[in-house]
This record gives C-alpha cells, sequence and structure tokens, in this order.
C-alpha cells in the first residue's frame, strides 16, 4: 500500500505532519479528513510493492495504455471541468475538494493529470489561476486572465459558468467555420488529384499513338504533353518543394514580427480580411460583454477581451482603446479608432448602451447578431464557391480532353 507524507491545519488552526498509507491520494484525503484535519499538502513517498505477477503485469499494460492515449485535453472535456468546477464551487463546495472530485470524475487520462496537477498546486497554497498559467497545453491564456479575473473580485463561480457558455458559444462557431470550409477544401483536394491523375497517367497513353503518326501538334497539345513530361520526370522533386515550402511557410511565420505581418496581410485582403474581423469583433464583443455581465470592472475586462481577437494588428488598436478608457474616456468614444474593428453603426450602438447603463447586454446581443450574420456570410460564399470550383475542375479536364482529341482528328485527316 502506498506511503502518503502529508500536511495539515488541526482544527484549532495549528499545523501538523506525518505519514500514512492509503489506497489513493484520494483515500488519503478522505482519511486525514475522518480525523477532522485540513489537508494542506500530500505527497506520495513510497509503498509495497504489487503481492502478485497478475498486478505486476498489470502495471506495463497501464502504461502502454497510457502512452498510446491523447496526450491533450479536448476542447468539449475542458468546458465540461468548467461548468462542473463553476456547479460544485456555486453550492459552496471548497476549491481543493472540487478539484479532486473532478480529478477523480473524469476518465481522460491527460484530464485526469491536468486536475490532480491543479489540486496539488491549489493544495500548496498557489492560486487557480497561477496553477493553470503552468498548464499552457491545457488552459488558454484567455482562460487563465478570466480566471484571475473572478478570483481577485470573489465571483469564480460566475466567471467559471460564463467562460464555460463562452466556451459552448465558441465551440459552435468554430464548427460553422469549419463545415463551411469542409466541401470547398474536398473540391480542391479532387481537383488536384484528377489533374495528377490525367497528367501522369493518362496522357501518356496518347503520345506513343502521336509519335507514332509523327503527326503536327496543336499548340495546346504540346503544352499538355509538355507538362505532363515534366510531372512525370520531376514529380517527386515537386512534392518535396511543395511539402518544404509548406514547412518553411509554418516554421516563417512562428516568429512575432513574421506572424504580425501576416496577420495585418490577412486583415487587407479583399473577402478574408473583412470575414476575420467580423469573427474577431464577435469573440470581443462577447468577451466584453460576459466579463461585464460578470462583475469585472470594465478595464479590467478590457484587458482581457482583447486577447480573445486573435490578430495582433487587432489587439494593438484595442490597447490604445484602453489606455484611454483608464484616462477617464468612454468606451464608445475610445473603440472610435478601431475603424478596422467596429463599423460605424455598431459603435453608436456601444455608446447609446453605455449611456444608458445597459452596455452588458447589448455587446452580448451584437455578438450575437455579428455571428448569425457570419452564418449567413459564410453559407453564402460556400454556395458561391462550389459552383466556382467546378467549373475550374470541369474547365481543366475540357482543356486536357480537347488537347487530347485535336490530333486525333488531325491523324484521321491524314490517313484519309
Amino acid at each position: 500500500m502506498p506511503v502518503f507524507e502529508y500536511k495539515a491545519l488541526l482544527a484549532n488552526g495549528s499545523p501538523t505532519n506525518g505519514k500514512l498509507e492509503a489506497n489513493g491520494r484520494q483515500d488519503a484525503i478522505r482519511v486525514l479528513e475522518e480525523r477532522g484535519f485540513t489537508p494542506v499538502r500530500i505527497a506520495e513517498t513510497g509503498g509495497a510493492k504489487p503481492r502478485n505477477q497478475a498486478v505486476a503485469k498489470a502495471a506495463p499494460a497501464a502504461e502502454k495504455k497510457q502512452l498510446f492515449a491523447s496526450k491533450k485535453v479536448p476542447f468539449a472535456v475542458l468546458e465540461d471541468f468548467t461548468r462542473s468546477l463553476s456547479s460544485l464551487l456555486a453550492a459552496s463546495v471548497p476549491l481543493s475538494r472540487a478539484l479532486a472530485i473532478l480529478a477523480q470524475e473524469t476518465e481522460h487520462p491527460a484530464a485526469k493529470k491536468a486536475w490532480q496537477s491543479l489540486y496539488d498546486m491549489v493544495v500548496d497554497g498557489v492560486s487557480l489561476a497561477d496553477a493553470m498559467a503552468r498548464l499552457p497545453e491545457t488552459f488558454p491564456r484567455i482562460y487563465v486572465a478570466m480566471v484571475a479575473a473572478g478570483e481577485a473580485g470573489g465571483f469564480l463561480d460566475v466567471v467559471l459558468g460564463q467562460i464555460s457558455d463562452f466556451q459552448a458559444r465558441e465551440k459552435e462557431l468554430r464548427g460553422k467555420v469549419t463545415a463551411a470550409l469542409v466541401y470547398p477544401a474536398v473540391l480542391l483536394v479532387l481537383a488536384i488529384g484528377v489533374l495528377i491523375f490525367l497528367l501522369a497517367f493518362f496522357i501518356p497513353r496518347f503520345m506513343t499513338l502521336f509519335a507514332n503518326n509523327n503527326a503536327t501538334l496543336p499548340l495546346i497539345t504540346q503544352v499538355i504533353m509538355a507538362a505532363s513530361n515534366i510531372m512525370r520526370s520531376y514529380g517527386l522533386i515537386i512534392g518535396v518543394v511543395v511539402v518544404g515550402a509548406i514547412w518553411f511557410g509554418r516554421t516563417w511565420i512562428r516568429s512575432e514580427k513574421n506572424q504580425r505581418l501576416w496577420e495585418a496581410t490577412l486583415l487587407k485582403m479583399p473577402v478574408v480580411g473583412p470575414l476575420a474581423a467580423q469573427i474577431a469583433m464577435a469573440r470581443f464583443c462577447r468577451m466584453l460583454g460576459t466579463l461585464l455581465g460578470a462583475g469585472v470592472s470594465l478595464v479590467a475586462a478590457l484587458g482581457v477581451a482583447r486577447r480573445s481577437l486573435g490578430n495582433r494588428t487587432l489587439i494593438d488598436l484595442v490597447n490604445d482603446s484602453t489606455e484611454r478608457v483608464t484616462k477617464g474616456e468612454s468606451l464608445g468614444a475610445a473603440l472610435a479608432e478601431c475603424k478596422a474593428l467596429f463599423p460605424g453603426s455598431t459603435l453608436e450602438m456601444i455608446k447609446v448602451a453605455e449611456e444608458s447603463g445597459r452596455l452588458e447586454t447589448e455587446l452580448v446581443r451584437l455578438a450575437a447578431v455579428t455571428e448569425i450574420t457570419l452564418d449567413r456570410q459564410m453559407k453564402m460564399a460556400v454556395a458561391l464557391a462550389e459552383p466556382i470550383m467546378l467549373f475550374f475542375i470541369a474547365g481543366f479536364i475540357g482543356t486536357i480532353f480537347i488537347g487530347m482529341v485535336l490530333p486525333i482528328f488531325s491523324i484521321q485527316e491524314s490517313i484519309k
């Protein structure tokens, strides 16, 4: 049986420490609570070895199962954790106890490890926000910032509930964007696959026919045959170059300077730029309204909400607005400089809502309206992309077909 070394508080508040045997960490906590102790720190120091070979063989099997399990906490599991923790805290369950319950109940290996780490750090005296900040692969920076605001204001359960609602809407918006891009992506892959097949396998069968008849080939046929020769001779090299270019692009964009340049260029693109700005505005408005509704001050809420924009160019614009709000300027007037993010009509609605004292409600409503508009625009874009891509696919195939058929007519004429 494992041995745990503990540090706890007695009923009168005086500290105590010692060792005890327990079946696991949760069992050790239960034993200490039955003794009337309040656990502060519990660490496993050792224990007995498995009593038989079956138990000994089970350990490597469990380790192997953990090895192939996902090491990242899924978005859905994190959302469920957030909502459950909010409910437990709202029911006056102590934070450490709530974390212990969630760590025990989850079945996902990565989540169990993360929740247990949170519990260990909180029991050791670390704040929940700081503990989450030490697990950046699980908790995004904006998540940590919202938790820090809730802890500072004394309404952590409310903020966690707002985070879970925000996560649900964020997941829905992300799902709509992904669903809108699936069909065009499939068509693009299909077009590339058909083009490669025609150039590498279909056209070479005609080359022998044309060579045997010494026919004069039209220019379009010569171009297609040249492209086929390049594909068959240098196809592997072309593939390596394409993969290398993608890898270089991903590496290049990782630096902050290049990422800023890319994000600024993205905003200037004709169709993609306005769409990206609308998505960022919807996230910003929903986050800011959520925080204000939870009781976070305007300046602190702006500091957290700006991180949800995801574009450094837009974040810099909002940073300037935050400084102006700190100096006493109204939110509507401060955001007026962010023309790339907020249209004039949106700014007017924010100004009116601020004057009437219903800013948080109006921001959430603006986010909902913008998301509906985005959904409609994406559906329209997909509806337009489908015939355009089909037109290009038919154009490629038709051009190759015509280029291969024209010489056949020439050969028939020469035979006659």
